[in-house]
């Protein structure tokens, strides 16, 4: 018997798997339509109903999820056996979110492979999370407020960077000064996926009682910092992100203290915490991002 569109199998599978079609779509570079274009072809070329709508997304049927326990064995294998060539091909593959693998990371990538020889280093940008366990990764930077506990999964925090209110100075030309925190809430604001973050800034101040916090989501840190740059409003932002911005005049602090919200953590599988590649990439990363701050501006806010 023909077998499925692998590519539509991959989909479901990463559907399945992360629980949404978003997170697919980012997990696999294409698109949401793509995700689910490769559903509905899938359940049409098997003529059974695997997903149903579910609120404004979808979810798995019973068909589904029957399917998904059955193919996910194969993708585990499949997982098991690149786990296995990449160890002898030495390769190392860092999963990271894309705004830090970009400003600070990239830069500092010949550090790590002098340290590291020959091994061939994969830094992948994804706001998608591997599973380290089955080795769709050799270790994941993210940036959380609080990190739950995953079972066979050890974490370390590696920086921890003050987070900044900022603006452009154009924009701020328009608008009051800032003296307060809830002088903030007269002003636009920018938001990445949700507004949680803006709501954790503001209860750091003790303003809880908030109204609807209004204006775009951009999903990406880095395309917040940019509308910030552009004019267009008030976005949040850690120091490793807009240090230079900050130093250099291009973006201002609005915030009328420091605050610390989360960090980046590092997350390895326990079994392979020890392993030298790691040891030698967690220090790596322990330099370029936890380094003491090199600014005059930050190393003043951070002594407050």
């Amino acid at each position: 018997m023909r077998l499925p569109s692998l590519n539509a199998i991959k989909a479901f599978e990463a559907f399945a798997r992360t629980g949404s079609v978003k997170a697919a779509s980012d997990e696999l570079a294409v698109s949401p339509t793509v995700v689910s274009r490769h559903l509905r072809n899938l359940q049409q070329d098997l003529n059974v109903t695997l997903v149903e709508p579910h609120g404004r997304g979808l979810r798995l049927t019973s068909a589904g999820t029957a399917y998904y326990g059955q193919i996910r064995r194969s993708f585990d294998i499949m997982r098991q056996a690149n786990d296995e060539i990449r160890r002898t091909s030495r390769t190392l593959t860092l999963w990271c979110i894309p705004g830090i693998a970009n400003q600070r990371l990239l830069a500092a990538l010949p550090q790590l492979q002098s340290r590291l020889g020959n091994y061939e280093i994969i830094l992948q940008p994804t706001l998608s999370r591997p599973d380290l366990v089955r080795g769709e990764a050799d270790a994941e930077v993210v940036c959380i407020n609080g990190l739950d506990a995953q079972p066979d999964v050890s974490t370390e925090l590696i920086a921890h960077p003050l987070v900044h209110a900022v603006a452009s100075p154009a924009f701020c030309s328009r608008f009051p000064e800032v003296r307060e925190a809830a002088d903030i809430l007269k002003l636009p604001l920018i938001h990445e996926a949700s507004t949680l973050y803006w709501e954790q800034w503001l209860e750091y101040f003790g303003i809880t009682d908030l109204p609807m916090l209004r204006g775009p989501r951009l999903w990406h840190a880095h395309l917040t910092i940019e509308a910030a740059r552009l004019g267009q409003g008030v976005a949040l932002a850690n120091t490793l992100l807009v240090e230079q911005d900050l130093v250099t005049g291009r973006l201002l602090d609005l915030s009328p203290r420091p605050v610390r919200l989360g960090g980046y953590y590092f997350l390895a599988a326990t079994k392979r915490w020890g392993d030298p590649d790691l040891v030698v990439l967690r220090r790596w990363l322990k330099e370029t991002l936890g380094a003491p701050p090199t600014s005059a501006l930050d190393a003043a806010m951070a002594a407050e």
